[in-house]
């Protein structure tokens, strides 16, 4: 089985290019450590996907980040990603959320940010505001508003073999291409009966045909999804030595001599105690001078 991969697919008698991608350890490694309500994991697991297929649309090296945040109970979900398809994301949740809180329950007043950070070249962030009632909806209206290309994505949530599964499909009419919308709506038709069981069972060969067997399709080599958090003590140390340092004899003192400090998105624990603090200071010190 493809699974925690992205395929790139064109179709030869369309204007239309496309992208699957299914997450299952990808997708696990997000919400392990955490107690998410199901309304928030499906979430989380429709922002994964949608990340995955954005970072392919990408031309260039660098980063993406899509972070959701409003004023409701899910004050913030978010989700990064570059172009090698390596992932990692969170939620912050303050408040009850039902399994069945729609978009607006959870979020509120909210907006989308869809933040790119070429390797070279200027960074680029758009805001797109939660007029439809969907995520997969609202990041639609992102791609009509910056790109200009009819696009449709195609999410499901849910699980697989007694593990959480997420998986899409994107569609996109290729630029400089006129008088496509009868193709795209025709291929967006038959995208639109996939199931859940098989997007999450068969594999992107078998999804292929079992949508578009009467299309000449191409489909490319497979690319491998990964969870990778980043994180690192440096960083954390990075962060302590900019915390005025009665702040930080404040925080030894209450804590019983030693710092905490827990990585949300992996859940790894960084601990410093009064010694590490000291050797930090005194390097930071060194270098200053």
């Amino acid at each position: 089985m493809d699974m925690d991969t992205l395929n790139r697919f064109i179709f030869d008698n369309h204007p239309v290019r496309g992208e699957i991608t299914r997450l299952e350890q990808t997708y696990q490694a997000i919400l392990d450590n955490h107690n998410y309500p199901v309304a928030v994991q499906n979430l989380l697991g429709e922002l994964l996907v949608a990340t995955s297929l954005l970072t392919a649309t990408l031309k260039f090296e660098g980063d993406i980040a899509v972070q959701l945040q409003g004023d409701g109970p899910l004050r913030l979900a978010v989700v990064n990603g570059n172009h090698h398809q390596q992932l990692r994301g969170v939620a912050r949740v303050n408040g009850d959320i039902a399994d069945n809180a729609s978009l607006k329950d959870m979020v509120g007043n909210g907006y989308i940010v869809i933040t790119i950070t070429p390797k070279n070249g200027e960074r680029y962030q758009g805001i797109v505001g939660l007029e439809k009632e969907t995520l997969i909806g609202c990041i639609e209206n992102y791609f009509m508003q910056s790109e200009q290309l009819p696009t449709r994505l195609f999410v499901k949530t849910g699980v697989y073999n007694n593990k959480p599964m997420a998986a899409g499909i994107l569609l996109q009419v290729l630029p400089a291409n006129e008088n496509t919308e009868d193709s795209f709506d025709h291929l967006c038709a038959l995208t639109e009966t996939i199931t859940n069981d098989e997007l999450f069972k068969l594999t992107s060969d078998e999804i292929l045909y079992r949508l578009y067997n009467q299309e000449q399709v191409r489909l490319f080599e497979t690319e491998n999804v990964t969870f990778k958090c980043g994180c690192s003590r440096q960083r954390f140390e990075d962060s302590l030595v900019t915390i005025p340092q009665n702040e930080i004899d404040k925080i030894l003192k209450e804590d019983g001599g030693k710092i905490d400090i827990l990585c949300d998105y992996c859940g790894k624990h960084y601990i410093f105690d009064e010694i590490d603090i000291a050797k930090m200071r005194n390097k930071q010190h060194v270098n200053y001078h």
